[in-house]
């Protein structure tokens, strides 16, 4: 497998049906701009739907991807490590922030676990069938995946995109339900972006203190010397220093982008991996949408880096995709004003709206 491929499969969003949706948007009865960023949100997904008007988002989705990562040892995260499948048990009984707001949006949620380390028998079949590998590696020290796990992991999150876009999904909220992830994922943005440990390493989504943050970025530093000798080839660097859940979702960022279906990054997790899914198509970025800034300077990075601009800046750092489906109804929003709202008559002029 080369991901590199990915770049000749995917096309950007149509830019004739964008310019269509603008020059419908010119011709309503609320001023061009008056309705801000929720305008540009609308012809962003005229062109990913390459229909004007644009059709409202029907079937939105919650994708997470779980996994333990063997940095975690180190006491680099705020939450135990082999704990993620408490975060997964805790989604699927309703009780985390992601579910909360999921069931009040009325969004379906779905869990692959890509990574857990723990007992299948803890947790349903239909979240753990899927697993590649008992948790991943320390990458510190070792490679997170083998490269045979590494394109297992990309197929699995590939699989998961096309099942969903079989299945009639049209918008996806991304996250990751993880322990010790954005070890990796700072990992991966410093590599791909040439910065060092400390620039990048921010304190999680359960929190850290000074001296966990200090671990951290040792850590990150010795797995970024292991990451810069593969920096040619993505899948060897989400084998070296990634992990089974993030491999998974680079490969479902990737496929969701070749059939066409976009996506609200969350957190640094998805940022990572969005960024490793740049690194091989560079049109891909075109079909994802920035939910939140988490705070974590590694993320900042990297959403710079794909010229994203994040919908919300609310702080959230929790993770599990909470920041990115508290923006899914901004984009629910622009998709209903784009479509509803009246074109002017021949002789109307702008007055809705004006002072």
């Amino acid at each position: 497998m080369n991901l590199d491929d990915f770049s000749d499969l995917i096309e950007r969003p149509d830019g004739a049906v964008r310019r269509d949706a603008e020059e419908r948007r010119e011709r309503l009865t609320v001023p061009s701009g008056a309705l801000g960023r929720l305008d540009e949100l609308g012809d962003w997904l005229a062109a990913a739907q390459g229909a004007v008007p644009v059709r409202a988002i029907r079937q939105p989705r919650v994708v997470l991807f779980a996994g333990d990562h063997g940095v975690a040892s180190l006491d680099v995260s705020g939450r135990p490590a082999k704990g993620a499948h408490r975060l997964v048990r805790a989604v699927l009984e309703g009780g985390s922030p992601v579910a909360v707001l999921a069931r009040r949006a009325e969004v379906p949620v779905r869990i692959v676990d890509a990574g857990l380390d723990c007992d299948p028998e803890l947790l349903p079949d239909e979240v753990v069938r899927h697993r590649v590998r008992r948790g991943s590696g320390r990458i510190d020290i070792e490679d997170a995946l083998s490269a045979e796990e590494a394109e297992r992991a990309v197929r699995l999150g590939m699989a998961i995109a096309d099942e969903e876009a079989d299945s009639g999904t049209d918008l996806v909220v991304l996250g990751d339900l993880s322990v010790g992830g954005t070890t990796a994922a700072a990992t991966l943005i410093a590599a791909l972006c040439g910065t060092d440990a400390s620039v990048v390493t921010g304190r999680g989504g359960a929190g850290i203190d000074d001296l966990a943050w200090m671990r951290k970025c040792a850590a990150v530093r010795d797995a970024l010397r292991r990451a810069r000798p593969v920096l040619g080839d993505q899948l060897e660097l989400l084998a070296a220093v990634g992990g089974a859940d993030l491999a998974a979702m680079t490969g479902f960022l990737l496929q969701s982008a070749v059939r066409r279906m976009p996506v609200i990054l969350d957190g640094v997790v998805s940022a990572a991996c969005a960024l490793v899914g740049q690194r091989a198509a560079f049109r891909a970025p075109d079909w994802w949408l920035a939910g939140q800034l988490s705070g974590e300077p590694a993320q900042a990075k990297a959403l710079d880096r794909m010229a994203l601009n994040p919908l919300l800046d609310q702080g959230v750092t929790v993770g599990e995709g909470s920041g990115a489906l508290l923006a899914l109804p901004l984009v629910q929003a622009a998709a209903a004003l784009a479509a509803e709202l009246p074109e002017r008559s021949g002789a109307e002029k702008d007055t809705i709206g004006a002072e």
